[in-house]
């Protein structure tokens, strides 16, 4: 107990400065968001774009050149992450956007990034979607790439591949490229700004027989001849049912799906119509103003998505852990945000749910179609814990919510994060996707959250939905103890997701199951008390568990096992001094990785909140701990 006390009298200070600074970032809305950073595929992404829709800003374009040569590595390339290795895709897309934006192929930072390029075997080693970008600007054959036809809207939902095998985050982009693709279309570039250089022998296509299988590439094949004898009246019919579900599925900020990529390809799709006279294009294009940053040393850059109630609802969680009272002003403004973020009109979701009625929270500030089962369940976590000024449209809230959380379990017992049972094989093998996720299987962080969230409501396994989870993630173990992380890096996320869920439904934590996951997270310690994870685990074993301390993913660790009940481990005394002794005197952290995850292997995201929100939570969970001991 001695032992426990001195920590407790250090990570006391620690958990007041940082309530103190948390409470200092909210916004006057009641709401918290933080920045979202990805990679300069959006920026250089952003200066094609502008291209193709003759939206060009040179005030803005002065600002990403300032942004992209300040991200270059020293090899002369770009990466997706911070610390992380050079990637051939960012490389290759950021050196045609400098093209775009008046960098000769002579200057001294083209010279680096196209050596770079031909060393990993340029343009002809580059995923489709970059391609695809190439050919809308004319550097690359639009019949070398993989085709979609906007007929797949006809395809009904129990064909064997249709739109709603895809993901959320898929479907938009898959309906926009399609019409796309239909007419592909070639904003060209004078001779100066193009990459041919960048090519090591002729054109290849974007994949080979070899890397998708014989079925594929013979059905691809198969799409590009139809591309050319498609009868007129059904390729008319296609592209209007194609447009109209891609108009409505537009969100009230202008965006489609909250993220950049269909946002993106939709805005192409109504220019290669020829319709930017629509309110949609205008509302569309407007909107992306609110995704961008402007740094102070006069750089710019796009987030790929925001997060409000993301960051919202841990706030309020990590606040009331360390002690803040329910009605606390802060509190019931969030809250009240809270309330009026929640969506209670139909989506995406119903077709595979139909009798679920609406009640989810989405993502960002608005994603009407698309709410998601994760914010669902911290947001009735944090609400959960308030007092607001009205009771009954706080109870109305957490009842709605917690229906359609609860009707959104897959069948396997977990849960995926937009759509339920989105598992279909087939949108994984088509030629078309080279990248990232395109369904939206259960996962073992999500599921760990609801489960966290169902024992608040006092549930534990003698309730089917409660059981079905738990034999889903015991399924889903790891052998070697830890879980998958799928939207955050990586075992150290998703253990630090599952193991509190377990402890919330009443599981026995001394079960050898639990307990080799624990030893797991002890053993991934690092020597200076932290824990940390690169990304690169989730294509390289080697690395899982294993990197830089962060203060996230130390937090996680220490989430996890405070779950296990190891408060008295040399571990989490480490763990707990990791936090104390690199907290900021303004009780904040710093933390320059990316710890988030958009696509494993992919696409990484630093999230700001994380590293203030996540530490704050662990320590005043441990400050509980220490008390019960």
């Amino acid at each position: 107990m001695g032992l426990l006390a001195t920590d407790s009298a250090l990570s006391q200070p620690a958990v007041q400065s940082a309530v103190s600074h948390l409470l200092g970032r909210q916004r006057s809305d009641g709401s918290w968001w933080g920045l979202l950073a990805s990679n300069v595929c959006m920026e250089a992404e952003y200066v094609l774009l502008s291209h193709c829709l003759d939206r060009r800003n040179p005030t803005r374009e002065a600002q990403i050149t300032r942004h992209l040569l300040a991200t270059q590595t020293p090899e002369g390339a770009w990466v997706l992450y911070a610390g992380g290795p050079e990637d051939l895709n960012a490389t290759v897309e950021a050196y045609q956007a400098l093209k775009i934006l008046g960098l000769s192929e002579s200057a001294e930072p083209m010279q680096r990034a196209r050596s770079f390029i031909l060393s990993r075997g340029g343009i002809n080693r580059t995923r489709v979607f970059t391609r695809i970008w190439l050919a809308l600007v004319g550097q690359y054959p639009w019949d070398l790439l993989p085709i979609l036809p906007p007929e797949l809207v006809f395809f009904p939902n129990w064909a064997p591949l249709n739109l709603y095998d895809f993901a959320s985050w898929a479907r938009p982009t898959v309906v926009a490229l399609s019409l796309v693709m239909a007419h592909r279309p070639v904003f060209a570039l004078p001779p100066e700004q193009g990459v041919m250089e960048l090519y090591k022998g002729p054109p290849q296509p974007a994949l080979t027989n070899q890397e998708v299988g014989r079925f594929w590439t013979a059905l691809d094949r198969f799409l590009h001849s139809y591309h050319h004898w498609a009868p007129a009246s059904v390729r008319r019919r296609a592209e209007q049912a194609a447009l109209d579900w891609l108009l409505s599925h537009q969100e009230a900020d202008g965006s489609w799906g909250g993220i950049q990529p269909p946002w993106f390809y939709a805005l192409l799709a109504l220019k290669t119509l020829g319709l930017t006279h629509l309110p949609a294009f205008e509302r569309g294009w407007q909107g992306l103003e609110s995704f961008g940053v402007t740094t102070h040393d006069g750089r710019w850059w796009l987030q790929a998505c925001v997060s409000p109630t993301w960051d919202t609802a841990l706030s309020v969680l990590a606040l009331r852990e360390a002690g803040l009272p329910p009605d606390h002003p802060a509190l019931i403004q969030a809250g009240q945000w809270l309330l009026g973020q929640q969506v209670f009109r139909g989506g995406d979701w119903q077709v595979r749910r139909p009798r679920a009625a609406p009640g989810g929270w989405p993502f960002e500030f608005v994603n009407a179609n698309y709410p998601d089962i994760d914010d669902t369940a911290v947001v009735l976590m944090a609400l959960q814990q308030l007092q607001l000024p009205d009771p009954e449209a706080r109870r109305r809230a957490l009842t709605a919510g917690f229906r359609w959380m609860v009707a959104m379990q897959s069948k396997n017992g977990g849960w995926g994060a937009f759509d339920a049972d989105n598992t279909r094989p087939f949108p994984r093998r088509i030629p078309f996707s080279d990248f990232g996720w395109v369904t939206d299987p259960p996962t073992e962080d999500v599921t760990g959250h609801v489960l966290e969230c169902l024992g608040g409501f006092g549930y534990d396994e003698a309730w089917p939905v409660v059981a079905r989870a738990i034999q889903f993630l015991r399924a889903h173990q790891h052998p070697a103890g830890p879980w998958f992380g799928r939207w955050g890096v990586n075992y150290l996320y998703g253990t630090g997701a599952v193991l509190p869920g377990l402890k919330a439904v009443g599981v026995d934590l001394a079960q050898p199951w639990i307990q080799r996951a624990l030893d797991w997270v002890e053993a991934h310690q690092n020597p200076d008390g932290g824990w940390g994870e690169d990304p690169r685990s989730y294509v390289d074993p080697g690395f899982a568990g294993r990197g830089e301390s962060t203060p996230s993913q130390t937090a996680w660790a220490l989430l996890a096992l405070l779950a296990g009940e190891r408060v008295k481990s040399t571990a989490v005394r480490r763990g707990v001094a990791y936090l104390v002794h690199t907290q900021r005197p303004d009780g904040g952290w710093d933390e320059a990785a990316y710890t988030g995850t958009g696509f494993p292997g992919d696409f990484y995201i630093q999230y700001e909140m994380y590293r203030l929100v996540f530490p704050l939570l662990a320590l005043a969970r441990y400050e509980k701990a220490v008390g019960g001991a």
